[in-house]
């Protein structure tokens, strides 16, 4: 059973859906009516990457299922601690790509912002789930240099505000936040990198639409969606509503073992997306975080499902397989077609 906190909450209070969030792997895997020792693999009952759920979240697993694919994003196990080749704190070069605490400049004519540490929901493959974020976010208190660095830089043309997820703040200080942006006279678009409305549809309230529909810029938010039991009438209805604000949807996935590495899924989650207004634009290859090497993808296998979705889908519902490489100044493609050149005559 949905623990009642849910049920007592106002629809659009999601301060106290966030704040209700499951963080104890038992109290999570009773919801579900799951016996610890009957999963297939040992739990770690302590995991250095805290578990966080929001019961909306929970509310799209499915009950009696230890392989659910929105659980299998969560859970903690035992083998995240175990080391493993090549797999690192700091995958993509966040670290050497930061131009000041809180702010990287990776990648040409764009800089992204560190907001806050904080998501909505802790999912085990994150690539910052290592990332020093005490140290290195731009908070109220250094947005003033953070902007003065931006301005100073006539080259960047965009802002991505990422995280942690931008939208865990509140809306009145991503108002003070843009309110700064909009005096650097070189800015031409703002990007948002989130999953909380995926993961707390919520979210997307009255004073959320209200700030994006009177931002000065094209406004591209970026959601992270990874399977099409995702999606929900309340997610569709606060995409819906973004839309309706003026803003441009995309969607990034991570291609994850046992989640969505199939090419039945693929091809349902980009007909989801599609359909609730979002353009599938990324598929990524694991970014090669420590603890997450149970979730990798070979990469002969991911093209071959890319593939496999040129066969099936039109060519807009089919996501660019992608990697990043600390160091490289743009994302490398990865989606090489598999199938042979047609035969030429002699």
């Amino acid at each position: 059973m949905i623990p009642s906190t849910t049920r007592h909450c106002q629809a659009d209070d999601w301060k106290s859906l966030l704040a209700s969030s499951i963080r104890d792997p038992q109290v999570l895997l009773d919801a579900l009516d799951l016996d610890p020792a009957r999963l297939p693999e040992p739990l770690d009952p302590s995991p250095a990457f805290p578990l966080r759920v929001p019961l909306p979240f929970l509310a799209r697993m499915r009950r009696g299922d230890a392989r659910d694919p929105l659980l299998r994003q969560v859970l903690g196990l035992r083998r995240e601690r175990e080391p493993s080749l090549d797999f690192v704190h700091d995958p993509v070069g966040d670290a050497a790509a930061a131009a000041r605490p809180g702010l990287l400049h990776k990648y040409r004519g764009r800089a992204l912002i560190i907001t806050t540490g904080a998501c909505p929901v802790h999912c085990r493959y994150c690539f910052r789930r290592h990332f020093p974020y005490a140290e290195a976010r731009a908070a109220d208190g250094q947005w003033r240099e953070t902007l003065a660095h931006l301005a100073d830089d006539p080259s960047i043309h965009e802002v991505i505000l990422s995280g942690g997820d931008p939208l865990s703040l509140d809306t009145e200080r991503l108002h003070r936040l843009t309110d700064g942006l909009r005096r650097i006279p070189h800015l031409r678009r703002l990007r948002l990198h989130t999953r909380m409305p995926v993961v707390l549809p919520q979210r997307v309230d009255d004073a959320l639409l209200d700030w994006l529909s009177g931002l000065p810029w094209p406004v591209a938010m970026v959601i992270h969606a990874n399977h099409v039991n995702e999606f929900d009438t309340s997610l569709r209805e606060a995409l819906g509503r973004c839309r309706q604000a003026g803003v441009s949807l995309l969607n990034q996935s991570v291609l994850l073992q046992g989640v969505n590495d199939s090419e039945d899924d693929l091809a349902a989650l980009s007909e989801a997306l599609f359909d609730a207004g979002v353009m599938p634009y990324y598929l990524h290859l694991l970014d090669r975080v420590q603890g997450a090497a149970h979730f990798e993808v070979a990469e002969p296998h991911a093209r071959r499902l890319v593939d496999g979705l040129r066969r099936r889908l039109p060519g807009y519902l089919v996501p660019r397989l992608v990697r990043e490489t600390a160091g490289a100044p743009y994302k490398q493609l990865a989606d090489v077609p598999l199938h042979p050149a047609p035969a030429t005559d002699p």
